[in-house]
């Protein structure tokens, strides 16, 4: 074959393309491109970076920053992968090594050569060099696994070792197709923008997502390193194997593995009650921004990839799997198992869209599956059902209607959105079985229960809510639905739909709560009410409210853990610490930041930023601030510690939100416009409740362009409106409820 030298290279840096020109129109054929080049090892978190301590690694659509290639998920090829290295290190990458030979030039140095790897996407290839230790075991079908972790921490990669050697076997059986490598690496990478990267057969991780102490490690840390190891394990199927046509359905990626991974928790520790915890972690979040008339739908049409980083957020992950979970649940695991193993090896190496996947599953299950599932991806939101009640003789006739559900209040416009909703229905007869399952395909329908008594309670509506408290206080309403109450009248009270007091006193009856999940939910809105009561002059009131609330549970706890407690307790007593400490007085800054210095392990180093933000005195909360941006602290952890001040206290969000203006470009520039600008950014700037605010946030990022976090400002401004709103109408008959509850204490 002839060779022809390239005349000219046209770099579009805004586009991160290169065009390369030739002295003649080339034939058309097949060629081969050979292209020399230098890249810069670059310690911005992406394409092949250098990290503080050890190693390099890649993220999404970064390949292109590591080496010239067509970096786009459909186009898909082999790989041959030789490193250059020196002889003292780990150099790994998506294969097993198959030579590894002294480099002639140097003797310090070895050439290491990787096997050839299927048709894949280069988002990913991999490839790490640095100095390890690992653990590794073999899969009972024989797939050698091991966890690298930094040297001298070998130990701290068993756990996440035993969940991979469990994990992988599941998947094969779930989806009926063997995993397709000879080997898997979990490794530990000490400067990690995301929680984790599913490369295949080399998955990077954040050390906290990643390792765990069997001495100090708690039980949050353990299921954070099970879910995740669990969601980065089902993308070596979904999304290495099969892999999506374009960004367009990186949703489908994500959204499955963010439910899968629960699936697969659930398979390897029963105790965890993990599906509860999904409500709270998932579910819930989404609900939250997919409320907001600043949401989107789970698919976005991507146009330049940029965008990507924009629509890597709760929609995607967590509305993604709760649209999942419904769908898994209205086929039934049979049928679905059926349609996954039917997608997978229809498209095994090659790529697919989202309607690809509804094919398949429809093609197993008979049910219209693409017709119920795009009412759910391609709008954004999701419908609000009322539910009216009838006893005729013997049944109880509902009858139901759907609006779309907004956080500002009713739905007002024309052409209200409709879905396809897939209704279970359960009495108090039993509580955790479906009486009937329905498909809602219309605004507006009629269903009969038939022999359902007058003393029996349906799930449910405003006017049923008194005859579920009880069912609240004596439990016999299963954990999730006591959740998903307390949470969806939350939301109603946020929308102006009911009175946030009709809230407080259904958190009221969860005195005899033992569920860590509903605790953990329940918290949160606590958090949320507590924040937004923080503008008044009555916030004692509401921090009196909180510690009644929690204090049974604090003393039925005790501050230390009990010998054989479950999981759930002791995450149950982080909870609680975190909630009394914050409205106890705190302990010395010095000593906390003592304590992160000395930590050995980032988990401990992550709890200790997490904290610091309570903190009240201003000097204390400058200093924390500063702290933040300091060698100290990992770039991607800088994030939750300004976060932690802004969540902190009043004062604390204003002086966050000055520090963010202050220090813009140094924070801009350490990011590079990724999804933790868009975290940062939301996290300093939601617990605002003045309208002005939203306008002063608005014109900073006009000024200060972010495009990458567009989004995020837009849905910041309209909470900071909607917590204005609720404040207006909510505050005053808040206040009265407390003061009337301090008259005439409520008896338990």
């Amino acid at each position: 074959m002839p060779k022809i030298h390239a005349t000219g290279f046209n770099y579009q840096n805004e586009d991160e393309k290169v065009t390369l020109s030739f002295p003649s129109t080339l034939q058309t054929g097949t060629g081969t491109l050979k292209i020399d080049f230098v890249g810069e090892l670059n310690d911005k978190m992406k394409g092949f970076y250098r990290s503080k301590y050890t190693t390099p690694t890649g993220e999404a659509t970064d390949a292109r920053r590591a080496f010239p290639c067509w970096d786009e998920p459909a186009i898909k090829a082999t790989f041959d992968i030789s490193l250059v290295v020196p002889k003292d290190r780990v150099a790994l990458s998506n294969m097993n090594v198959i030579d590894r030979k002294p480099y002639p030039d140097d003797e310090n140095l070895v050439e290491v050569k990787f096997a050839r790897t299927p048709v894949m996407s280069t988002y990913l290839v991999a490839f790490v060099v640095g100095e390890y230790d690992f653990v590794e075991t073999r899969s009972k079908d024989g797939v050698c696994v091991r966890v690298y972790t930094p040297v001298g921490k070998a130990e701290q990669g068993k756990f996440a070792l035993e969940v991979a050697a469990k994990t992988l076997p599941f998947y094969k059986d779930y989806f009926n197709v063997p995993y397709p490598l000879p080997k898997i690496d979990l490794i530990a990478i000490a400067d990690f923008a995301a929680g984790a990267m599913e490369n295949w057969g080399l998955v990077t991780y954040r050390e906290t997502a990643l390792l765990i102490d069997p001495k100090n490690s708690c039980s949050s840390s353990r299921q954070w390193v099970a879910l995740v190891v669990g969601h980065e394990l089902a993308h070596q199927w979904f999304g290495n194997l099969v892999t999506m046509e374009w960004w367009t359905h990186l949703w489908l990626n994500e959204g499955f593995a963010s439910w899968i991974e629960y699936l697969c928790v659930d398979h390897c520790f029963p105790e965890y009650d993990i599906w509860t915890q999904f409500v709270s972690a998932d579910y819930t979040r989404a609900q939250e921004l997919d409320a907001l008339d600043n949401s989107h739908p789970i698919e976005v049409s991507v146009g330049h990839p940029s965008e990507v980083d924009e629509i890597f957020d709760a929609i995607s992950y967590s509305k993604g799997a709760s649209v999942i979970r419904m769908l898994h649940d209205y086929i039934g695991d049979k049928d679905f198992k059926k349609g996954m193993n039917m997608y997978l090896t229809k498209f095994q190496q090659k790529n697919a869209a989202t309607e690809d996947l509804w094919e398949s599953l429809e093609n197993a299950s008979g049910k219209p599956i693409a017709a119920v599932m795009n009412t759910w991806t391609k709008q954004m939101g999701f419908p609000l059902i009322y539910v009216e009640a009838e006893q005729v003789e013997d049944d109880r006739v509902l009858r139901l209607s759907q609006k779309k559900f907004c956080a500002s209040g009713p739905y007002v416009g024309e052409d209200c959105p409709q879905w396809m909703v897939p209704i279970t229905i359960s009495t108090s007869e039993d509580p955790n079985q479906a009486k009937l399952k329905i498909l809602m395909e219309k605004p507006e329908m009629n269903v009969v229960l038939k022999n359902v008594k007058p003393d029996q309670w349906v799930k449910y509506s405003s006017a049923m809510l008194e005859s579920l408290l009880p069912g609240i206080r004596d439990l016999s309403l299963p954990p999730v639905d006591r959740l998903g109450l307390q949470n969806d009248l939350f939301s109603l009270a946020r929308a102006g739909i009911i009175s946030t007091v009709e809230v407080l006193k259904v958190m009221e009856a969860f005195v005899n709560e033992p569920n860590y999940t509903v605790w953990s939910d329940l918290s949160c809105n606590l958090g949320i009410l507590s924040t937004l009561l923080s503008h008044t002059d009555f916030y004692e009131e509401i921090q009196e409210f909180v510690k009644d609330v929690f204090s049974p549970i604090g003393e039925r706890l005790g501050w230390d853990p009990k010998p054989g407690e479950g999981h759930l307790d002791a995450l149950l007593r982080g909870l609680v610490y975190l909630t009394v400490l914050k409205h106890g007085d705190g302990t010395t800054l010095d000593v906390m930041l003592k304590l992160h210095k000395q930590a050995d392990m980032q988990e401990e180093k992550n709890r200790i930023e997490r904290v610091l933000g309570a903190t009240l005195s201003p000097e204390l909360i400058q200093k924390v601030l500063t702290f933040a941006l300091s060698e100290e602290v990992r770039p991607q952890d800088t994030v939750s510690v300004i976060g932690g001040v802004a969540g902190g206290s009043k004062h604390g969000r204003k002086a966050a939100w000055k520090f963010i203006k202050d220090n813009w470009e140094e924070l801009y520039n350490r990011y590079q416009g990724g999804f933790l600008i868009s975290r940062l950014i939301k996290l300093s700037v939601e617990g605002f409740a003045v309208d002005k605010m939203a306008g002063e946030v608005k014109a900073f990022f006009e000024s200060h362009p972010a495009p990458s976090a567009e989004r995020t400002i837009q849905q910041c401004c309209e909470n900071i409106l909607l917590n204005a709103a609720w404040l207006k109408r909510d505050a005053e008959s808040i206040h009265q409820y407390l003061l009337q509850r301090k008259a005439s204490p409520p008896s338990v």
